[in-house]
């Protein structure tokens, strides 16, 4: 038989967790727009989103690393609210980045929520950005359920002008943007799963993020202005670290030509050819190390 404390317990646990599930319609209603499906409006949120991370000035590490993430995962509206006790919870969507092109993936779709305890008052609304680092980061994504900090580990963004973060080792680095009555954002222990609903909405059929990142087997026009712009940071990154002064080199993966190398870094084939002592007929080989820059 369960103890009175157990049982008060137990309902304190429940409450906590329908106002999680509250905050994630509320979350919802808030990027729904009556012209749009809430699937399409939150696609439209996430680039807002994104343009508002790239302009900011304390985001510098985000802009500098956007060209080596696997994924990103935007949570447009991430609602935290509590008195004493307290929850978050949001819908976000993953894209993943080819590393070939820099081309991304269409967007999948979650839901992230989180039940904290301690003493806080308040509520506020953040917008959250969390790129995934490594291929196991990228992988716990493909499953109906992660808990950030379980199996694959999260830390809090380096945030500011001149923020190196050399130290930061995680899997998933996570940056909020907020107003309110919290100073921070810890997601460590937050669960994200996958919105199978507003999936199968969004592209017409029942389908998996595996389905929509890896194996490419549904699309959606409406996302092309989002993946554009990822895009078009990534490069515009790697394009500001060719210009910096130093050698920088591409290690050739199979199937690789030397014109769509050339292509994917901005520079020509003739000075891919004059940098590395090498000519347009020749053969490049999986593995072997193309200069981009001579660091001049």
């Amino acid at each position: 038989m369960k103890t009175r404390r157990e049982i008060s317990g137990f309902k304190l646990f429940s409450v906590v967790s329908v106002m999680v599930v509250g905050l994630l319609g509320l979350s919802t209603t808030l990027v729904t727009a009556a012209d749009v499906s809430k699937e399409e409006a939150l696609v439209d949120e996430a680039l807002l989103t994104f343009e508002n991370f790239l302009a900011d000035p304390d985001m510098g590490w985000v802009r500098d690393h956007i060209k080596n993430a696997k994924g990103l995962l935007i949570v447009p509206s991430l609602i935290k609210a509590g008195f004493v006790w307290g929850g978050s919870g949001g819908r976000g969507l993953l894209l993943v980045r080819d590393e070939k092109t820099s081309t991304w993936s269409e967007p999948a779709f979650y839901s992230m929520g989180a039940v904290s305890w301690g003493l806080q008052i308040g509520v506020e609304k953040s917008e959250v950005l969390m790129i995934v680092r490594t291929q196991r980061g990228l992988e716990s994504m493909y499953k109906s359920s992660l808990k950030l900090g379980a199996g694959v580990s999260i830390a809090a963004g380096p945030v500011g002008t001149g923020a190196a973060g050399k130290g930061v080792t995680a899997d998933i680095v996570s940056f909020a943007r907020a107003k309110g009555a919290y100073a921070g954002l810890l997601l460590d222990g937050s669960v994200i799963k996958t919105s199978n609903d507003w999936n199968s909405a969004y592209y017409g059929k029942a389908v998996r993020p595996v389905d929509i990142i890896v194996t490419h087997d549904v699309s959606n026009p409406q996302s092309a202005n989002l993946r554009a712009e990822l895009k078009k940071a990534s490069l515009a990154e790697q394009k500001e670290s060719l210009s910096q002064g130093k050698k920088h080199y591409h290690a050739v993966r199979s199937g690789e030509t030397l014109s769509g190398i050339a292509k994917h870094y901005g520079v020509s084939v003739d000075e891919l050819c004059r940098l590395n002592n090498i000519t347009k007929s020749d053969y490049i080989y999986p593995g072997q190390k193309i200069l981009l820059t001579s660091g001049d």
